[in-house]
C-alpha cells in the first residue's frame, strides 16, 4: 500500500485519514450549534460560500470526552454530496502508508474496532486508519 495519509490525533491516539478524501485542513473559529442534533455533531461552520457540518471525531467514536484541540483543527471531507469538517485533536502532516491495513488490537476499544479500516505502518510508526463514513455516522446507538 502506497496511499498518502493525513496524520492526525483522535482521542489521544495516532490516527490517519486517507489523504485522497481530504479537501483541506482548517482551523475552525466559530461553530454554530444546530438544535436537535446528536452530541457528536458540534454544529456548522462557514468555509468560503458553504456551510460545513462539524463532527467531533472523539464523540463520534463513542468516547465521553470531546476533542481537546486548542487549535480546533479539522479535516474537510465530502461524502454523499455533503461537506464535513472532522474535528481532530491535532492534524500533523501527510505521510505514506508503508504496509497494507491489518486488524487492530482488541484492546483499543469498541469505537476504534468499529471505525478502523485497520492499522497501517508509516515512517513514524503504526497508526489507525480511519473510515470517514463510520465517523460521520456516529456511535452505533445514534446511527440507528
Amino acid at each position: 500500500m502506497n496511499e498518502l495519509l493525513l496524520m492526525c490525533t483522535i482521542a489521544g491516539r495516532s490516527a490517519a485519514i486517507p489523504a485522497l478524501r481530504v479537501q483541506s485542513v482548517l482551523e475552525i473559529d466559530t461553530v454554530t450549534p444546530i438544535p436537535g442534533t446528536p452530541d457528536y455533531v458540534c454544529g456548522i461552520t462557514p468555509l468560503r460560500s458553504q456551510a460545513l457540518t462539524v463532527i467531533d471525531c472523539s464523540l463520534a467514536l463513542g468516547f465521553d470526552q470531546p476533542s481537546n484541540s486548542p487549535e480546533r483543527r479539522a479535516a474537510v471531507i465530502e461524502h454523499d454530496g455533503h461537506t464535513y469538517a472532522l474535528l481532530v485533536d491535532a492534524a500533523e502532516d501527510v505521510a505514506q502508508a508503508t504496509s497494507d491495513p491489518v486488524a487492530i488490537p482488541g484492546g483499543l476499544g469498541e469505537g476504534w474496532q468499529r471505525a478502523a479500516i485497520g492499522m497501517v505502518e508509516t515512517e513514524s510508526g503504526p497508526v489507525v486508519l480511519v473510515d470517514v463514513e463510520t465517523i460521520i455516522a456516529g456511535p452505533p446507538a445514534l446511527a440507528a
